[in-house]
């Protein structure tokens, strides 16, 4: 492993073990953007073990979202939220068996989208919670670069 790669590891490691359940949901959204798009390039690159590796990387986090979703407070919502999920690894998945960039593409489009409405939506939270203590602040993202998730994850 480089150093590059460990000093990656271990910030990643501390983000992770810092970050709160909102945080946690942030990071593994943004490591499946990251995944997926690593297979959508090794499918331009012809590269098939990229396309795999991304592709498996991306369902694994898929699989930790569709089972992190509490059912509480309401059940029906939680149920909808895994459906959405479930469709994005059947889409995932059926990009990979049919190297199929545009179903890359739309699976990215997706998370992209649902990222940006857990911002928001984490945004809402600190704002309500900043009406209640002062110590509360709004989150703000930085651009998902691909950093800090390692490849060899």
């Amino acid at each position: 492993m480089s150093a590059l790669t460990q000093s990656a590891n271990t910030y990643l490691r501390t983000r992770v073990m810092t970050a709160s359940r909102e945080e946690l949901r942030l990071l593994l959204l943004e490591g499946a953007i990251k995944f997926v798009s690593q297979a959508r390039e090794g499918l331009l690159a012809r590269n098939f073990e990229q396309v795999f590796s991304g592709t498996d990387n991306a369902r694994n986090i898929i699989v930790e979202l569709i089972t992190s979703v509490q059912s509480a407070p309401n059940p029906e919502l939680a149920e909808r939220v895994r459906s959405l999920y479930t469709f994005f690894y059947v889409r995932l998945t059926e990009a990979s068996f049919e190297k199929s960039v545009e179903k890359f593409e739309e699976v990215i489009g997706l998370l992209e989208y649902e990222r940006e409405t857990w911002v928001l939506l984490m945004n809402k939270v600190a704002s309500e919670r900043s009406s209640e203590t002062p110590e509360a602040t709004e989150y703000s993202p930085q651009p998902n670069d691909g950093a800090p998730f390692s490849v060899e994850g």
